[in-house]
């Protein structure tokens, strides 16, 4: 007896596995004591483990370049603001500031950009999901927001998410248009270390060789957890709407809380649990709001 899984179900399951790898991703960039070295490693990595597979996939059209040219950019400024978030605060701080607000940016983006529609139930569904991972962010008991001790963290966190939001739309409008999936998913990896490459070599001069030696293994291990994540990310996009895709795949900073805590030591208390909790419930709602 054979077991089919309709696309939405497979959307599904491709975005909470999309979720895992891309928590996993972060915490070894983090890890690293060097976060810019780290990111642009990781880049560098997942361009040259993807490269043969260009030798596979179908030659960009006219219509994939272009999407290549509006995404690769988009994505240059997502990495510089996450490379921010991710030197000034712990990634269980900006993690869900950053995951948490992209979906409901992604909805409105998706809704503007590519015609996409959610019902009123679905709407509120992703609104209480992305209230939920930022309520992760919140001020300690006894300081005003403006008071926050993270602020400049929290900031770069912010800039991060227009940026998911802004290659969520132009990622799924590349793999729709090219003339297959594949084709956009390999050459935008090819493309993406290109601007946190060169900004590393800037930033690094003299430094390189070093960098390295030091940091391969946190490249390696992101690059293809990297790989892993939004490739199955983009699948997704094909399958059901783009806000529905970036909403379960925020369920990653419930891992990302997670692993933080157990394997880079930072603290996760009883509001970011029951946070996770309304996260769940909210994503419930969208994925079933019909």
């Amino acid at each position: 007896m054979s077991l089919v899984l309709n696309p939405a179900t497979t959307a599904l399951l491709l975005g909470l596995f999309s979720a895992v790898t891309l928590a996993a991703a972060n915490v070894s960039v983090k890890a690293g004591s060097d976060i810019l070295a780290s990111r642009a490693l990781l880049q560098a990595s997942a361009a040259l483990l993807i490269m043969p597979a260009a030798f596979l996939v179908p030659v960009p059209d006219a219509a994939t370049w272009s999407a290549l040219a509006w995404a690769v950019p988009v994505h240059f400024l997502y990495q510089l603001a996450l490379i921010g978030a991710l030197k000034h605060g712990d990634l269980s701080l900006v993690f869900p500031v950053m995951r948490g607000s992209a979906p409901l940016l992604t909805g409105f983006a998706a809704w503007g950009v590519l015609g996409e529609r959610l019902t009123p139930a679905g709407l509120f569904g992703l609104m209480l999901a992305s209230a939920a991972v930022i309520a992760f962010a919140w001020p300690p008991r006894g300081q005003r927001l403006a008071a926050h001790p993270d602020r400049r963290a929290l900031v770069f966190a912010a800039l991060t998410a227009i940026g998911i939001a802004g290659y969520n739309v132009t990622d799924a409008r590349g793999v729709r248009i090219a003339p297959e999936p594949a084709t956009f998913i390999v050459w935008l990896f090819m493309f993406d270390c290109l601007g946190t490459g060169t900004v590393a070599l800037i930033c690094r001069r003299g430094q390189v060789r070093a960098l390295i030696a030091a940091k391969w293994r946190y490249g390696l291990v992101g690059a293809v957890l990297s790989i892993l994540s939004y490739g199955a990310a983009l699948i997704a996009f094909t399958l059901v709407e783009a806000a529905k895709v970036s909403a379960v795949r925020e369920t990653s900073v419930v891992f990302a809380a997670l692993m933080g805590a157990y394997l880079l030591k930072e603290t996760v208390g009883l509001r970011r649990l029951a946070a996770a909790l309304v996260l769940a419930a909210g994503l419930a709602i969208l994925q079933f709001a019909g």
